[in-house]
């Protein structure tokens, strides 16, 4: 099967084996456009061809329908921004997660769709504002979960830190950062930085990580990423 990519403006076409489970990134911005979507694009590009899953792409919402969607397993909205979907695509993808899909959030997902509730709901919280990039700490309260059992349970990261609002209660978070180890915190003891949930009939997966073009050849990110994938994908 043949598979095509955009890398940046480049269109990269490969010839490829049929998979059982596929996966439509989606990366539309209509705000800030991070810098790293083209290798966070490549390198679940390669995930998808190392774990048996075909990988689409995309920043076209027109592509939203119930009819297209329905041949993937999961939608993955990397670095999305803004108001991204119109009414009509937005019950598109309703309906899709109602139909048992899966839904992966990414970064500045949680910097999407704020004049949806639903959506709100889906990615399980609201980006308000993030310091400067830095180290800090990151606890991980659930080891036996496939997106963060190959993780260190205190693991040191630089990457753009998110603070949120509108948290969910039904979330089960995965990793918390700790406030005391930057500067910019405001979530307070309690910050959740990646969760999953059972959502609308669907399954919905969020990390904050993901901002740095070096996360995506990072080796412990990218394996919380796939175990997301793996999971709103019911490949688990």
């Amino acid at each position: 099967m043949k598979r095509c990519i955009f890398v940046g403006a480049l269109l990269i076409c490969l010839i490829g084996t049929s998979y059982a489970t596929s996966v439509l990134v989606f990366s539309k911005t209509k705000g800030f456009h991070h810098a790293s979507i083209p290798a966070g694009i490549e390198a679940i590009y390669k995930l998808g061809r190392e774990n048996n899953f075909s990988v689409d792409t995309t920043t076209s919402a027109d592509l939203f329908t119930a009819d297209y969607l329905k041949k993937y397993d999961a939608v993955i909205f990397l670095n999305t921004t803004g108001d991204v979907l119109n009414d009509t695509q937005q019950v598109a993808f309703e309906v899709y997660i109602r139909n048992g899909h899966g839904y992966v959030g990414v970064h500045a997902a949680s910097d999407t769709e704020y004049g949806w509730p639903w959506y709100g709901k889906l990615v399980g919280a609201y980006f308000t504002s993030h310091p400067n990039q830095q180290n800090a700490t990151f606890h991980i309260t659930d080891r036996n979960f496939i997106a963060t059992k190959n993780l260190p349970e205190h693991w040191q990261r630089f990457d753009e830190l998110y603070n949120f609002k509108d948290i969910q209660p039904d979330l089960h978070v995965l990793i918390t950062i700790d406030e005391s180890t930057y500067t910019g915190g405001t979530n307070g003891k309690f910050h959740p930085m990646s969760w999953y949930h059972n959502y609308d009939g669907g399954r919905a997966f969020y990390t904050a990580l993901g901002h740095t073009d070096e996360s995506y050849s990072d080796p412990l990110f990218l394996g919380h990423l796939l175990g997301g994938i793996k999971y709103a994908a019911k490949m688990k």
